[in-house]
């Protein structure tokens, strides 16, 4: 059996440096992709393979700084998921601290960094497997010159297997580059999750008056954003309705709990006041030029629409009802019937799954109940990572 060492030496052979005009290509490429990337995920992951092209690593992290938590991250690496350490740790903590690159030509040899590799790259060397051969770490600033982070390339791919100072330079170069269009990358994040917090909070105030849980809301926004990959909406689209979805409740705050709360069936005045919570949604989010509330008002005016042009507030049919409010009505639906409410026991799966099948082409949208039923299985996945007994344990998973 050929080890995981044979088989990167293997990949040398058919590895070389980059010429000036392949880095000129390299740079140009990416330099037009990073300058429109606002989604900081996806301008991390382009920052990474940006450098791993350029220096032929094998593998290329961008390490973050955390401030508030007092800790390095990373969730871009290549062939890792998501990694914390306390700031300072590691090769990439010290880099950071020291405020210069780190390079180094053989991890299992090096004396002057051997206590730091001893308790990082080579210790997870051991759990992994990996050999860890040539690392280079190089901070990378902000606007200010505030360092705010760090590339760690390792493992050159070519013959040599070692980075050399050219090499340096480039990810230096790279690094330059996408730390001052990381910041504003940086900023769009924060006021997304500042708004995504507002949101959700603002959708419980909702449900909690109305005696429902939280994470009502939280499984309504996971199941809508399945549902709208299922039906091949891109996902950063889906990612929208899935942050939005949460406040289609929203307008119950101005509904008397005379009605919001009655337990028994309400009277033909009272279930027109209860309907009343859509357009009241609908005027509290319209205004906002912000996508996420623009899309929440859509989500809080329609899901109650039905495909038969018998919902409400418009009597909208058909594809007259926009896409949002066809999914997170059957979304919404899902959950309330699945769940406990102050005028019924839940139901189980199976007549809820009747349900739906008889509702097909009537209250909910064909397409999207064919949707519905092929993600099943993971919106049940969603269901008990967020049930309501979960909540009273204690036991909240994070969004």
């Amino acid at each position: 059996m050929v080890s995981l060492h044979e088989h990167l030496i293997d990949m040398d052979r058919k590895k070389r440096d980059l010429t000036p005009e392949e880095m000129l290509h390299v740079i140009f490429d990416y330099a037009a992709k990073i300058a429109n990337e606002r989604n900081l995920d996806r301008l991390l992951m382009l920052m990474a393979d940006m450098g791993k092209e350029m220096v032929v690593a094998d593998r290329c992290t961008v390490w973050l700084i955390d401030e508030q938590k007092k800790e390095i991250w990373t969730k871009v690496a290549h062939g890792v998921d998501e990694i914390r350490l306390p700031l300072g740790a590691g090769l990439v903590g010290l880099s950071l601290q020291l405020g210069k690159p780190i390079f180094i030509e053989d991890a299992y040899t090096n004396e002057e960094y051997r206590d730091v590799l001893a308790n990082g790259a080579l210790k997870t060397d051991k759990i992994t497997g990996y050999r860890t051969k040539a690392l280079m770490v190089v901070p990378f600033r902000n606007n200010d010159g505030e360092i705010i982070g760090a590339y760690q390339a390792v493992n050159k791919m070519t013959e040599s297997e070692a980075f050399t100072e050219k090499d340096l330079e480039y990810l230096t170069l790279a690094a330059s580059y996408s730390g001052k269009s990381l910041e504003s990358a940086m900023l769009a994040n924060e006021i997304e999750e500042t708004q995504k917090e507002i949101i959700f909070t603002m959708g419980e105030i909702g449900e909690s008056r109305s005696k429902e849980t939280g994470n009502h809301v939280k499984r309504v926004a996971e199941y809508s954003y399945l549902i709208a990959l299922q039906l091949g909406i891109p996902d950063e689209e889906a990612d929208i309705l899935r942050m939005a979805s949460p406040m289609h409740d929203i307008g119950k705050v101005a509904i008397p709990d005379a009605v919001l709360k009655k337990p028994g069936k309400l009277t033909e005045e009272e279930f027109e006041i209860m309907k009343s919570h859509t357009t009241i949604g609908y005027n509290l989010l319209k205004n906002s030029k912000r996508r996420i509330l623009k899309t929440a008002a859509i989500v809080a005016h329609q899901h109650h629409e039905k495909w038969n042009g018998k919902g409400y507030p418009q009597g909208l049919k058909g594809e007259d009802i926009h896409i949002y409010g066809r999914i997170t009505a059957i979304a919404d639906v899902f959950d309330a019937l699945g769940s406990d409410r102050v005028y019924k026991k839940a139901w189980d799966l199976e007549r809820i799954l009747n349900l739906f099948k008889e509702e097909r082409g009537q209250h909910f949208d064909p397409k999207v109940v064919d949707a519905f039923l092929e993600c099943l299985p993971r919106l049940l996945e969603v269901r008990d990572k967020y049930s309501d007994a979960n909540l009273e344990s204690g036991v909240v998973p994070e969004h």
